[in-house]
């Protein structure tokens, strides 16, 4: 037997190896940008697909099937993917992932597209689907194409991702990332930029919304963000880095823990709340644990049900002060 055997799982003299949780069951394809070939099998790294749209299609559902994308350039997609197979794992190979979710090498990409579908890059509405250090970006001036990512599934994960959207920036609505997952959670992901300016008068720009069944019958539900960065380089108040517009975009919970909101010196604007709602809560309640913010002015809005760690009113708690000679 040979050393390795990608159909089956990546094998040693026929023992699975098994970094992370990957590789132990399901098929095993490969993704490479700059040298693969959608007409290719995809099985091996010299035989790899040139897109995750491919990879993912040829992939089976509920099969814990494993993408692997090379780092060395950037997946560019036509058209958005539609994500609706369930527990694919997508893993970027740069080395081991960063635990800031910054840099990542394996990046995904969607440009300039002319159909009015193609409102985000991928649009995920499957379960238990895990990402894992990949940079998810999105330049499509579409005026549908408000998201750079639509998390709108079930217990989907996301390991050190970056998620960045460089259109649209003073568009309302706008964000990196539409959330109207259920039981999705996001570690030590980072989203937005501190070089584009966003947001304009009476227009919020986030870096994540909240917008209920924006994804008809998807609503954000027990949801966690821990140990996230979110970056702004804020032109108005109004931009914000989480932000929803309706009294029902949470619903039972969203934890927001341990997670840095900075907005950049270069700024035009400071943040008026890091996170914050249109209207009170009514279906559930948001908690901040350890907030951490810069160029803010208040952490979160006030009697929206947000609740933050030490300080319930959610004013101060958060804001980093600098240090006085």
């Amino acid at each position: 037997m040979g050393l390795t055997n990608f159909p089956n799982g990546i094998t040693s003299f026929g023992i699975p190896i098994v970094s992370g949780g990957f590789g132990a069951f399901g098929d095993v394809y490969f993704v490479d940008p700059r040298n693969g070939n959608d007409n290719n099998l995809g099985t091996s790294p010299d035989a790899s697909f040139k897109t995750l749209s491919k990879a993912y299609a040829t992939a089976t559902s509920n099969n814990n099937d494993v993408i692997y994308i090379d780092g060395d350039s950037t997946v560019t997609e036509t058209a958005m993917i539609t994500w609706s197979k369930n527990r694919i794992h997508v893993v970027g190979c740069n080395g081991v992932a960063s635990p800031a979710g910054y840099g990542c090498g394996a990046k995904v990409s969607l440009g300039v597209t002319t159909d009015a579908a193609d409102t985000a890059t991928i649009r995920c509405t499957g379960v238990r689907n895990t990402f894992t250090g990949i940079k998810f970006m999105n330049s499509n001036t579409l005026a549908t194409c408000l998201h750079g990512y639509e998390e709108a599934g079930e217990y989907n994960r996301y390991y050190n991702c970056e998620f960045y959207k460089s259109s649209l920036l003073t568009t309302d609505l706008t964000a990196e990332v539409l959330m109207n997952g259920d039981s999705s959670q996001f570690f030590g992901c980072t989203f937005g930029d501190m070089v584009n300016s966003r947001g304009a008068s009476g227009k919020e720009r986030p870096n994540v919304k909240f917008d209920r069944e924006t994804v008809t019958g998807k609503v954000c539900r027990d949801a966690i963000f821990e140990d996230c960065t979110f970056l702004q380089k804020a032109a108005h108040v109004d931009a914000c880095f989480m932000y929803g517009k309706n009294a029902t975009d949470i619903e039972r919970r969203l934890v927001i823990k341990n997670c840095i909101f900075m907005n950049c010196i270069l700024a035009t604007a400071t943040v008026a709340d890091a996170v914050n709602f249109g209207a009170a809560q009514t279906s559930g309640e948001v908690l901040m644990i350890n907030p951490a913010s810069t160029n803010c002015t208040a952490i979160a809005g006030a009697s929206l049900n947000i609740y933050v760690q030490n300080a319930p009113d959610g004013t101060t708690s958060g804001i980093a002060e600098e240090i006085a000679a």
